[in-house]
């Protein structure tokens, strides 16, 4: 259960968690969820029997389209650069579309999804935590918790979302009916292209998308070499270079540890960030601004390079060379 990290006297906090009153990343049982796992386990068996039974191009296409839409414009941008980590700034009812496109993902509400990244990051943020957190139990067993599963913390942090946000009527409502709002769009998708387009459109989309953010959280927590390293965490991010294109950006992991608040994933030479095309596009449109990258941020408290593993940059970012060794 523990990794292989230094004692701490006591938890650091984050910004919407506080490690205050002896809360412990570490001493904690994984509980099956049994609406999470009707859930994913639904989606997955429709995907599974009904995809190849009502297979066509143009099922498969809107698969493809919507996917995109909700994974990059949704989770990517809207959900976790903007609601969660603040990373730009945009009008109330652009902020309010791309995150409904995150609920469209079909993982969480906004609310759930703020809850489920910044206990993870916490936990991950700590000298030690539970496997859970860290994602070293195991290819199956990590399958299984992620997918189906939620932790209860021998004792817990204190968790607060910022008032704005919490207290959002739009919020609020989308976050009691999260799981209802699919129906927003299986019904125009049926009656567009029938049953075809719902297995396509909802189920494998769904089934797909869960698994898909399961399986880059999985490999962009396994020890791997690195470039850049939060010393103090017990559990590091790592890049995934060739996957950059299709997770939109998610892949650059390592990135992320390094600079949360960075709206540029995909910040050094050669990575392929489409979310970030998508804020950028946003900013040259005069519809996002304060927008955050490596060069406007302050380096997080413990990032080190590791300058044997820089790599051939042609035009290496000027901040690297200002980070210590490590």
């Amino acid at each position: 259960m523990s990794g292989n990290c230094e004692e701490s006297p006591k938890p650091v906090s984050t910004e919407r968690v506080s490690s205050d009153g002896g809360a412990n990343p570490v001493h904690g049982t994984v509980v099956l969820k049994p609406a999470k796992m009707a859930w994913i386990v639904s989606m997955t068996a429709v995907a599974l029997i009904g995809g190849p039974l009502t297979f066509s191009w143009a099922a498969f296409g809107v698969f493809v389209a919507l996917t995109t839409l909700t994974i990059c414009g949704g989770h990517s941008v809207g959900m976790h650069r903007l609601l969660i980590h603040r990373s730009f700034k945009t009008l109330p009812w652009i902020e309010k579309f791309l995150v409904y496109l995150g609920v469209l993902v079909g993982m969480a509400g906004p609310f759930g999804m703020i809850r489920l990244h910044d206990f993870r990051d916490w936990g991950q943020r700590q000298v030690d935590c539970h496997d859970f957190f860290a994602h070293r139990a195991g290819f199956w067993k990590d399958a299984y918790w992620q997918l189906c599963c939620g932790i209860d913390l021998k004792q817990e942090p204190r968790f607060e979302i910022e008032p704005e946000i919490a207290e959002d009527p739009f919020y609020r409502q989308v976050e009691k009916f999260w799981m209802a709002q699919q129906l927003v769009i299986a019904v125009p998708l049926y009656l567009l292209g029938g049953l075809p387009f719902v297995v396509w459109g909802i189920c494998c989309r769904v089934s797909v998308s869960l698994i898909g953010h399961w399986l880059v959280g999985y490999y962009a927590h396994q020890p791997k070499d690195h470039l850049l390293f939060v010393k103090g965490a017990c559990v590091q991010g790592y890049n995934l270079p060739h996957f950059g294109f299709v997770t939109f950006g998610e892949a650059f992991h390592e990135n992320h540890h390094a600079f949360p608040a960075s709206a540029k994933l995909g910040f050094l030479p050669g990575q392929t960030d489409i979310g970030w095309w998508l804020v950028t596009g946003l900013e040259r449109l005069g519809l996002a601004w304060d927008v955050n990258t490596p060069e406007t941020l302050e380096a997080r408290t413990g990032l080190t390079v590791n300058r044997e593993n820089r790599g051939n940059f042609v035009r290496e970012p000027g901040w690297l060379h200002s980070l210590p060794e490590g």
